[in-house]
């Protein structure tokens, strides 16, 4: 029997603030990458729970997000795989990112056209195509997401 079919589950959140996205610059495999604040699900954490968490982490700035633009299947590779949650929130004002985790070696603010002219630098394909499903406002609302039963089940209760 082969291996269970496990992708990483993973939040983004696009953060715009008049006309300008904020976006973290990282290093990934040696090489410099642009992606939206974005990390990975924990345990018993909600989905929102871990975007806000992800935004702080990377850019030192709190959000609460609006809606879920989509949520994204990817491959990175034929062993690597990703189910992305990708929210959207909107500031009134632009604050000064201060990112906490040491890995983010920038965190700023990029109009749309910069954005995307660096395509080539993106971490994912997912990056822009997320850019641009919030300027269509595709999305839903968050209360679509359910955490009633985060906690884990007594045996008796388990599937």
């Amino acid at each position: 029997m082969s291996d269970r079919y496990r992708p990483n589950v993973t939040v983004a959140c696009v953060v715009h603030c008049k006309g300008h996205f904020l976006m973290v610059k990282e290093r990934i495999d040696g090489e410099i990458r642009w992606n939206q604040p974005a990390g990975h699900l924990e345990a018993n954490e909600t989905l929102l729970d871990a975007c806000r968490r992800e935004v702080f982490e990377e850019t030192g700035i709190r959000v609460s997000p609006e809606r879920l633009i989509g949520i994204y299947q990817f491959s990175a590779t034929q062993n690597l795989a990703f189910l992305r949650f990708t929210f959207a929130a909107e500031l009134s004002d632009m604050p000064q990112p201060r990112p906490q985790d040491r890995q983010i070696q920038q965190a700023c603010w990029l109009t749309t056209n910069e954005a995307l002219s660096c395509t080539a630098q993106h971490r994912s394909i997912l990056v822009a195509k997320s850019i641009k499903d919030y300027l269509e406002g595709k999305g839903s609302g968050t209360e679509l997401l359910n955490a009633d039963s985060l906690l884990i089940a007594t045996p008796s209760k388990a599937w």
